[in-house]
């Protein structure tokens, strides 16, 4: 059932495949980026390449969320794409800082509009009842892409291979190919059959669906008839007034726990991944070549943490197992700072500790994004994505590079220490209000967990059930 619910989707992770992509290369060639022969770039300008990435991401997601919600899922998938793949194809002939500063702000675009989009799109087409651990299993795809930029970074700056002079180039390069590659296969996604119905379009939302439950019979046998239903009332897009509304009153205390879910783990990851391979080569004297060798364990805890964790958010619910990773990752990156800062770890030791941590942490991140995605009605939905996306990824996402950079630049442990000091303060915080405000959303439909704007607020009871349009 998981498995044909990604299939419908084509590849609904592709997004954070790229995002990880993109996010591990230039992690993993910071260093190299350091060098002479390459662009000389300072630490402090590598931090500020991944905070422009961030800024472009924000700017795409206000965008492109805006255009998802009027236009349609689908047709924002395809430009989305074919905006990150021309701008990581521009990249790999970056000349100086400048050029590749606008490079990663317009890939970034391209990445912050896949955001908004796909997210809604996820929740809108995956079963209450395993909504979860799909959504975060998806989201967990980053770290696909993560283990393969490391792969493609190791090999490529071998000097028996390309090196470092040409192979972050062609590095950026394979980026842009895969993404052609994925670029036909996404025609045939479908577009939301929720949002269809809110749009008025019934007979497409109705084909869509027949095609999923052809499929799913085909594989599980005959589905159990149902008879409730809701009806969406068509009605123009709301405006950005009537959303502010929505977020600020009608569901403040759900906006505020959105919000800290968001801030907080786009600090704490951009925090760490963008200057990972600074941090390896600074303080533990790792080959520039080396880097990539070290984010496989790395990327591993990241992918096995949504996969094993996302079913205790269908079953032991979304509040507590939000707290729970939360909580934990904070305690756990606190931990581990502490040792860095005291000189109790090596390079590898370093590394195993933050796949231990980031375990946890890419549950939880992923958690924000399946939050986001759920609590908010249909209409607004990818907005309210970009929204808060835009906000935690803002606030979080781009001090985060600068912050490290200018600490790791210091050469001072303790200062770097206090940076993940303050990361694991943010989480451990953002843990608790959702403990306290989360909202239960587990196995229950999405019009139940927020009744869309164009339906009676009573009519919610029969969430879930089919669906018509006036």
């Amino acid at each position: 059932m998981v498995a044909l619910a990604l299939a419908r989707g084509d590849s609904p992770g592709v997004a954070w495949v790229l995002d990880g992509l993109e996010v591990t290369l230039v992690g993993s060639i910071g260093a190299v980026l350091e060098r002479a022969d390459t662009l000389g770039l300072t630490p402090l300008q590598i931090g500020w390449a991944g905070s422009i990435y961030i800024a472009g991401a924000v700017a795409g997601a206000l965008l492109f969320g805006r255009l998802a919600d009027r236009l349609g899922r689908k047709k924002l998938f395809l430009v989305t794409l074919a905006i990150y793949m021309c701008a990581t194809f521009a990249t790999a002939f970056s000349t100086d800082f400048l050029f590749f500063a606008l490079c990663r702000y317009v890939t970034g675009l391209g990445i912050g509009g896949e955001y908004a989009a796909i997210n809604s799109a996820i929740d809108e087409l995956i079963p209450a009842r395993m909504r979860g651990r799909v959504n975060l299993a998806i989201n967990g795809c980053f770290w696909i892409g993560a283990a393969l930029g490391a792969a493609v970074s190791v090999v490529l700056l071998d000097e028996r291979v390309l090196g470092p002079a040409l192979g972050w180039r062609a590095g950026f390069v394979l980026g842009a190919l895969l993404a052609i590659a994925i670029l036909l296969v996404r025609r045939d996604v479908p577009e939301s059959p929720r949002w269809l119905l809110a749009h008025g379009r019934v007979a497409e939302a109705q084909r869509i669906i027949e095609q999923i439950e052809a499929g799913i019979e085909a594989r599980h046998g005959k589905l159990a008839a149902v008879s409730a239903g809701i009806t969406f009332t068509r009605q123009a897009a709301p405006s950005i007034r009537a959303v502010i509304q929505v977020l600020l009153r009608r569901y403040r205390q759900r906006s505020m726990v959105a919000l800290a879910m968001m801030v907080s783990q786009a600090f704490f990851y951009n925090a760490i991944f963008f200057t990972y391979s600074l941090v390896l080569t600074r303080f533990y004297a790792v080959p520039e070549g080396s880097v990539g060798l070290y984010i496989f364990p790395f990327a591993l805890g990241n992918v096995l943490g949504p996969i094993m964790l996302g079913p205790l958010f269908d079953r032991i619910g979304r509040r507590k197992m939000i707290a729970l990773t939360y909580v934990f990752s904070g305690v756990g990156l606190a931990l581990t700072g502490w040792a860095f800062m005291l000189g109790w770890l090596d390079a590898r030791s370093q590394a195993l500790a933050w796949s231990a941590v980031f375990f946890l942490a890419s549950a939880a991140a992923s958690s924000a994004y399946l939050t986001v995605s759920e609590v908010f009605p249909l209409e607004m939905r990818a907005l309210a994505i970009s929204i808060f996306y835009a906000v935690g990824t803002a606030a979080g996402g781009f001090a985060a590079p600068l912050l490290f950079g200018w600490l790791i630049e210091s050469g001072s442990r303790g200062a770097v220490t206090i940076g993940y000091g303050i990361g694991a303060a943010l989480v451990i915080i953002a843990g608790m209000l959702a403990l306290r405000y989360g909202v239960d959303a587990e196995r229950k439909p999405l019009e139940e967990v927020a009744a869309p704007l164009g339906a009676p607020e009573q009519q919610s009871a029969a969430a879930g059930q089919p669906c018509s349009s006036k």
